[in-house]
C-alpha cells in the first residue's frame, strides 16, 4: 500500500445521500474551506461518510468526540474500516481524577489524586507515536487533546534508534532509557520498563501491549534485533532496525532539563522575594519548600510529581504562550472533525476557564509558581488557529458551526437503510410514570429494548427502583457513574441481561443501540438546555435504528422547543418516505455486532462476541445462520489476513482458531 493512502475495508458502498455528501465535503477540502458541516441524521451513516472523505482525502485526521463512550464507538468503527492504518484513541487516562486544590475559606489543601488507566495510557503513547511517523493515521480524541503535553521536539528527539550493526555499547543505550523515563526492573517486566541480561537487552515499550524488544550486544555492536512476546520470551519475529520512543510525554533532553532548572529557580527567587514584600510569610515558606524538593528531583532523576506544571520553562515558552498539545505532533495538513459538534465545540470553548480558576488560588496561596498558570488547556481562540480546516458533524449543528461554514452545509437526510424518523406522540404528563409502564411491557412483547430520558438523578433512580418492583429488568445510567461501566451497562442492554435503561442526557448523543424501538421523553414540556429543540431531535433519534422505532413526549403543552422538534422530525421523514418510494425500499432495523461498543478495559478487544452470539439471535428476531454471525466471520477473516501480512502469526492463528469456532455454531 501507498505511503500514507488510506485504505477502506468494507462490504458496503456509500448509498442515499452519502455519495454527494462525500464528494462535496472532499471537494469543499480540496477547495481550502476552512469550515463545512455534515447535518446527517441519525442512522444516516455520517462515520462511513467521514471515513470515504478521510479516504478521498488522504490527510492525518483527529476526530474529536464529546465524551469517552463516544470516542470508544468511533475509533472500533474507524478501526474496522481502516484496518491497514494507524487508528489511534487518545482520551484522559484517569480511571479517576482528583486535581490539586486550595479552599481559602477553610484553609484546606486538597493533593492532586488520580488513578491512571494502563491501557489508555498506553493508546495515548500509541497515538503520538504514530501521528510522529506515519501518514496515515486517524486519532479518535476527547477533549483532553486541548491540555497540554509534553513537546514534540523532546519527545522526538530522545527516541533511541536501533538498527542490527550499529555501534552503540550496552551501557549508552541503559543510560539512553533512563533518560526517556523508562525504569530497569529485572523481576517484574511491564510496560514502560526494561531488564538487562548479560549482553541482553529486553525493553517493554510504552505503547506496547504483547509485545517487547530485544536487544542483543556482542562488544559495543548491536548484533540482533527481535520482536518478543514478555511473558514467555519467545521470539515473535526478527527486525533489522527499530525506534522506542520515551516512556513519558514530559521528557527533556539533558540541557534542556538545565535550562529549565534555571529559570525556574529565577523564577522561584522573583516569587519569594513578591510574596515577602507583600507579608505573606507563610506562602513564601511554602512555595520556596515546595520548588526546591522539586528541583532536587528533576536534577537527579530528570523527573518529578505535577513535572507538567514546569512546562512552561521545559519547552522555553514565553508566559502567556499556549502549551505544547496533541496538535504539535500533527503536521501542518491536519484535518479535524468534530463529532457531535453541538456538543464538543462548546466543552473545547469551556475548558480554559475553569483551569484558571483554581489554578489562580494555588498560586495566590504559596503552592504553585505563576508559570503553572500556562500548564493549561488551549484557550478557543489559540484552538481555532491550530484548526485550520475542520468538518463538523450533527444532526443538529449549533449556531457557531452553522455560522463559519458560511453556507458549505452538507445535508444527509436519506437514510440508505431506508429507516424513517421514529413517530412522536405527545401524551400527558399527569400519570406519565403509570402510562409509561403500559407501554413499556407493551414494547418488550414486541421483543424490543427501551430508552426513558428524565431531568434528574433522583428521578431516574427513583424510576428503576419503581419499575423494578413491578418485574421490569431496568438499570439507570448518569453522570456519577463511571465511563467504562456506562460501556459496560450499554452492552448489557444489547446483550439483553435487561430491558430498561433510565437516563438523563447521557442518553441522548451517538449511542447506536439498534434493539430500541421506544424512546420515552418525561416531562418534554420543562424547557432548558435537557428539552430545547436541539436536545428533543438527538433524544428521539435514539429510536431511529429500528423500524418499530416510537418516541412518546409527555407534556402538558407543547413548547416552542417541542413544536421545531415535531416539524424538524416531519420535514426528515417525507424526505426519507419519497427515496423510499422512487427506490422501492422496505425499511429494516440497522444489524450491528454487539461487540462493536467493546473498548479496552470493559472487555478484550480481541474478543469477538463468541459466548454472545446465541444471546444476540433472540434479539433481532433471526436464527444463529442469520447475517450477523456471517459478518463477524468476514471481519474475522479480514483481521486474520492483515495479521499474517504484518507477519502476526500468532495472533493471526488465534483469529483462525475463533474462526473455525463461529463456522461451528454456524453450522448448528
Amino acid at each position: 500500500m501507498e505511503e500514507g493512502a488510506f485504505h477502506i475495508v468494507s462490504a458496503f458502498e456509500p448509498k442515499g445521500d452519502q455519495p454527494r455528501a462525500i464528494e462535496a465535503l472532499t471537494q469543499g477540502l480540496k477547495a481550502r474551506a476552512a469550515h463545512q458541516v455534515l447535518l446527517g441524521v441519525t442512522g444516516s451513516g455520517k462515520t462511513f461518510t467521514m471515513a470515504h472523505v478521510i479516504a478521498r482525502i488522504g490527510r492525518p485526521t483527529l476526530v474529536i468526540a464529546p465524551n469517552k463512550t463516544l470516542a470508544a464507538q468511533l475509533f472500533n468503527e474507524f478501526k474496522l474500516l481502516f484496518p491497514h492504518n494507524a487508528v489511534e484513541y487518545f482520551v484522559s487516562y484517569y480511571d479517576y481524577y482528583q486535581p490539586e486544590a486550595y479552599i481559602p475559606s477553610s484553609d484546606t489543601y486538597i493533593a492532586k489524586d488520580s488513578a491512571i488507566n494502563e491501557m489508555i495510557d498506553k493508546m495515548r503513547h500509541s497515538a503520538t507515536r504514530s501521528v510522529l511517523t506515519r501518514k496515515d493515521v486517524i486519532v479518535v480524541a476527547s477533549v483532553s487533546c486541548i491540555y497540554g503535553l509534553g513537546a514534540p521536539e523532546d519527545y522526538l528527539a530522545l527516541r533511541v534508534e536501533l538498527a542490527v550493526g550499529q555501534e552503540l555499547s550496552r551501557d549508552k543505550l541503559l543510560r539512553d532509557l533512563t533518560a526517556m523515563q523508562y525504569t530497569r526492573s529485572d523481576l517484574d517486566f511491564h510496560r514502560g520498563t526494561f531488564r538487562v541480561r548479560g549482553d541482553r537487552v529486553e525493553i517493554f515499550p510504552a505503547y506496547e501491549e504483547n509485545q517487547a524488544v530485544r536487544v542483543e550486544f556482542f562488544g559495543d555492536e548491536i548484533e540482533a534485533l527481535s520482536e518478543v512476546d514478555p511473558l514467555r520470551g519467545e521470539v515473535l519475529r526478527k527486525m533489522r532496525k527499530t525506534a522506542i520512543f520515551p516512556g513519558s510525554h514530559y521528557v527533556t533532553e539533558k540541557t534542556t532539563r538545565k535550562r529549565a532548572i534555571s529559570a525556574i529557580e529565577a523564577e522561584l527567587k522573583e516569587r519569594i522575594a513578591f510574596l515577602r514584600g507583600e507579608n505573606k510569610l507563610v506562602e513564601a515558606q511554602r512555595i520556596e519548600e515546595r520548588t526546591r524538593y522539586d528541583l532536587e528531583m528533576l536534577r537527579e532523576i530528570g523527573y518529578c510529581t505535577g513535572i507538567e506544571n514546569y512546562s512552561r520553562h521545559l519547552t522555553g515558552r514565553n508566559a502567556g504562550e499556549p502549551p505544547p498539545t496533541l496538535f504539535d505532533y500533527f503536521p501542518e495538513d491536519l484535518l479535524v472533525v468534530f463529532d457531535e459538534s453541538h456538543i464538543a465545540v462548546p466543552q473545547v470553548g469551556g475548558m480554559y476557564k475553569g483551569d484558571r480558576s483554581r489554578k489562580e488560588t494555588l498560586v495566590n496561596f504559596g503552592f504553585r509558581l505563576p508559570s503553572a498558570l500556562d500548564n493549561r488547556p488551549l484557550k478557543f481562540p489559540e484552538f481555532e488557529k491550530k484548526a485550520r480546516q475542520v468538518i463538523y458533524v450533527s444532526a443538529t449543528p449549533a449556531n457557531y458551526e452553522m455560522e463559519k461554514a458560511e453556507g458549505r452545509v452538507v445535508e444527509q437526510i436519506v437514510r440508505p437503510t431506508g429507516l424513517v424518523d421514529p413517530l412522536i406522540e405527545v401524551r400527558g404528563a399527569e400519570h406519565q410514570v403509570d402510562d409509561l409502564y403500559d407501554a413499556i411491557r407493551d414494547c418488550l412483547g414486541r421483543g424490543f429494548k427501551v430508552l426513558v430520558t428524565t431531568l434528574t438523578k433522583r428521578m431516574a433512580e427513583d424510576l428503576t427502583e419503581y419499575y423494578t418492583g413491578l418485574g421490569i429488568r431496568v438499570r439507570y445510567l448518569h453522570s456519577d457513574i463511571s465511563t467504562l461501566e456506562r460501556i459496560e451497562i450499554i452492552q448489557d442492554l444489547r446483550m439483553d441481561r435487561f430491558d430498561v435503561l433510565v437516563g438523563i442526557n447521557l442518553l441522548r448523543e451517538g449511542l447506536d443501540i439498534p434493539e430500541v424501538a421506544l424512546v420515552a421523553i418525561l416531562d418534554a414540556d420543562k424547557e432548558g438546555f435537557l428539552r430545547s429543540a436541539r436536545s428533543l431531535i438527538q433524544t428521539c433519534g435514539r429510536a431511529a435504528r429500528n423500524a418499530m422505532g416510537k418516541v412518546i413526549m409527555y407534556a402538558d403543552r407543547i413548547t416552542p422547543s417541542m413544536a421545531q422538534c415535531l416539524e424538524e422530525t416531519d420535514r426528515r421523514r417525507k424526505i426519507q418516505l419519497a427515496f423510499n418510494e422512487a427506490h422501492g425500499i422496505t425499511p429494516e432495523t440497522i444489524s450491528k455486532a454487539i461487540g462493536s461498543l467493546i473498548i479496552f478495559g470493559v472487555a478484550d478487544a480481541e474478543t469477538p462476541v463468541l459466548d454472545q452470539v446465541a444471546e444476540k439471535a433472540p434479539v433481532f428476531g433471526t436464527d444463529k445462520k442469520g447475517g450477523d454471525l456471517a459478518a463477524i466471520i468476514a471481519g474475522l477473516e479480514a483481521e486474520m489476513l492483515a495479521a499474517a501480512e504484518e507477519l502476526a502469526f500468532e495472533r493471526a492463528a488465534r483469529l483462525r482458531d475463533r474462526i473455525r469456532e463461529l463456522r461451528g455454531i454456524q453450522d448448528l
